[in-house]
């Protein structure tokens, strides 16, 4: 694609929050500004921003970035994980194809290109408004589950092992103390790296991802192993779609009629105590592993993205992501991050590394 004459471009964040999206946002204004001279719109809501009449949106100058943004969590354009635009649900419950009302909207701000933070869902969707309405797209990963595939890395993946760690820290003292097995149940919607990553900084006996059917009998075993030894306290970690023996994951339906993950850290904590006689307790991380102050990894990945983002907009790029690849930022196609998937892998060095430190995972 040649290089056009570029004056505004766009950014925004879509899909669930994490640390780190400030981070990004700000290295774009930086770059596109004080590199490009170009001017930079902040769209609130993600694509609801671009659906609403009037538009949700504002400049972005850099007097907005003060060292502060840099070190907030959440994001400060705001985000949405509904209303995908291709199947809008209407006030009156009916489903109508938007999509056209977002590039009207786009177009109606005099962008010239759009770069769009968000994780593997937002990907789809954003890449194919781009297709659709002949928009100059670079995509920015984040997700704290680090399923977006082709990087090694995605914003919100670092602090929320943080998080996760930081809990094990705090749960391994009254474990103790109590001679109690303490469960501590992560995010994961579909790949285990935040509880795999975590369950080893933070030194636990068994950690249960959702790429290992768990039997319960196996980690019963590993319980009682630690309490012929000695030790009659133990730490499990688990991503909230562990999948049981059966091959089934626990769900939840919630008041509005979705069904998402979540109850598998008591469902383990039952059965543990069934098999073992061992006293459960069962913490449920949630949404702390999203908030709080970004790590330093999180801020330098997200700082990375955002000035390559900016770069390839002026190169000419588009329908591009960038990714982190062998310490290296680099950019890949759209099209095969959409049809990709990013799941631990049963040859990932790190479940050898679980393995050779006795960890059992399950299996």
């Amino acid at each position: 694609m040649a290089v056009r004459n570029i004056r505004r471009i766009g950014v925004l964040t879509s899909g669930g929050d994490c640390a780190g999206l400030n981070a990004a946002i700000r290295a774009v204004a930086h770059r596109a500004i004080q590199g490009y001279g170009w001017a930079v719109i902040g769209i609130h809501e993600g694509t609801r921003g671009l659906l609403e009449r009037p538009l949700l949106y504002e400049e972005l100058t850099l007097r907005i970035f003060t060292g502060n943004v840099l070190r907030m969590g959440g994001t400060i354009l705001g985000t949405v994980n509904k209303g995908d635009p291709f199947a809008f649900r209407m006030p009156d419950g009916s489903v109508q194809d938007r999509s056209s009302d977002v590039i009207d909207g786009f177009k109606e701000l005099d962008l010239q290109a759009l770069i769009g933070i968000g994780g593997d869902g937002s990907m789809k969707i954003l890449s194919r408004l781009a297709e659709q309405g002949g928009i100059q797209f670079i995509g920015i990963p984040k997700t704290i589950d680090n399923d977006v595939p082709f990087t090694d890395f995605s914003i919100g993946f670092a602090t929320s092992v943080d998080a996760a760690v930081e809990a094990l820290d705090r749960l391994q003292p009254t474990a103790a103390s109590h001679q109690r097995v303490m469960i501590l149940e992560v995010m994961g919607r579909d790949a285990g790296f935040i509880a795999l990553h975590a369950g080893i900084a933070g030194g636990a006996d068994v950690i249960l991802i959702p790429e290992i059917p768990c039997r319960v009998d196996k980690v019963a075993d590993k319980i009682k192993s630690l309490a012929a030894d000695g030790r009659k306290h133990a730490l499990v970690v688990c991503a909230e779609a562990v999948k049981l023996a059966s091959g089934d994951s626990v769900m939840q339906t919630h008041v509005d009629g979705e069904v998402r993950y979540g109850g598998i850290g008591p469902r383990l904590g039952d059965q543990i105590a069934q098999a073992t006689g061992a006293e459960t307790r069962v913490t449920v991380l949630g949404h702390v592993q999203r908030g709080g102050s970004p790590s330093s990894g999180d801020r330098i990945t997200a700082s990375a993205f955002g000035v390559r983002a900016v770069d390839l907009i002026a190169e000419g790029a588009t329908h591009r992501m960038v990714a982190w690849q062998n310490r290296n930022v680099v950019d890949v196609s759209l099209n095969d991050v959409v049809a990709g998937t990013h799941a631990v892998e049963i040859t990932d060095p790190l479940v050898r590394t679980a393995r050779g430190l006795g960890i059992c995972l399950g299996d």
